[in-house]
């Protein structure tokens, strides 16, 4: 069964959700699960908020919708803009939102 998502749609509703949450974070799945090898979510974060470091579960892309982020890990990292593409490298790593940001998170989890 096809499904059609607007990412723009979505990314606004998550980044009002993230203003309005304690955390500063908000996020929805607009494509698989847990139970599924690919997954994409559609994370938003309010600016100086951030992912704290965690582990790759598998391959990861982060596609920025709006604002701008900073992936790092102990050794780099990667900023990038609206329309921007970064390969989540395969250690920790964390995600910064340099302002107010919505990601759309794609990974395919391995094994």
């Amino acid at each position: 069964m096809a499904n059609k998502h607007s990412l723009t749609a979505t990314a606004r509703e998550q980044l009002e959700a993230a203003h309005r949450a304690s955390s500063g974070r908000a996020a929805a799945t607009v494509h698989g699960g847990h139970e599924r090898v690919l997954r994409q979510t559609v994370i938003a974060l309010v600016a100086g908020q951030r992912l704290d470091e965690h582990e790759n579960p598998g391959e990861a892309t982060v596609h920025v919708l709006s604002g701008r982020v900073r992936l790092q890990t102990d050794d780099t990292s990667w900023e990038g803009a609206a329309g921007d593409l970064i390969v989540v490298p395969q250690q920790r790593h964390s995600l910064h939102a340099l302002e107010d940001c919505a990601v759309l998170l794609t990974v395919a989890k391995l094994g």
